[in-house]
């Protein structure tokens, strides 16, 4: 099995032999780097221990504070205020929405691993259009709270329970713009998470059933 993007490339499977007979004959038509054991990949960290593999992105979220000159922000406990409900007209207009937009992106990549953030990213990449300074301060809390859970991530553990396990979740017209509701899911194969979502549903539902 293989997972491929440009010219970075990862290679497994449960045949140590397979895998470096297919590596060598993959060597002679490409110039290939062997780098080893997975330790980090497209900006996240692999680590192994005997319960099974931990992937993280420590540095990305460390390279993310940098970028945006954040580093001496300090760290919280939620990545929302509780209770508080985000409007499009909240706070005043950003004369430049760069920052934001570039700041948002980012942090999509990283709910790759921090899935604790995905509904946070996903309520305020809503207002990638006109974001404002209430919104602003919003999404700056995403990272000082990335940030004081630095080390969190997913962990891809052993079963021998392999089934698959699917929970779902909507709350009611929770958008006060558009009266649209969130739908939110995840899915276990055996002990291990392996699929997530929260997004905004395209209809206004007109009952909570």
């Amino acid at each position: 099995m293989g997972l491929i993007y440009v010219d970075d490339i990862i290679v497994t499977g449960n045949d140590s032999k397979q895998l470096q007979l297919f590596t060598s004959k993959l060597n002679k038509t490409l110039a290939l780097k062997d780098l080893g054991a997975l330790s980090y990949f497209l900006g996240i960290e692999v680590v192994r221990d005997s319960s099974g593999m931990y992937l993280s992105q420590e540095k990305y979220v460390t390279e993310m504070l940098k970028k945006f000159n954040m580093v001496n922000l300090k760290p919280c406990p939620t990545p929302m205020t509780v209770g508080k409900s985000m409007f499009i007209e909240d706070g005043e207009l950003l004369k430049d929405p760069t920052l934001y937009r570039s700041l948002i992106g980012g942090m999509q990549y990283l709910a790759h691993t921090r899935l604790d953030i995905s509904f946070s990213v996903n309520k305020l990449s809503q207002f990638l259009k006109a974001p404002t300074t209430t919104h602003w301060s919003a999404v700056k809390r995403i990272l000082r709270y990335s940030k004081g859970n630095i080390h969190h991530g997913l962990h891809i553990k052993y079963s021998e329970r392999l089934t698959l396990t699917s929970f779902s979740d909507a709350d009611w017209a929770c958008c006060p713009d558009d009266r649209k509701s969130v739908a939110g899911y995840c899915i276990f194969f055996g002990d291990t998470l392996i699929s997530l979502s929260s997004k905004k549903q395209t209809v206004v539902a007109r009952s909570s059933t």
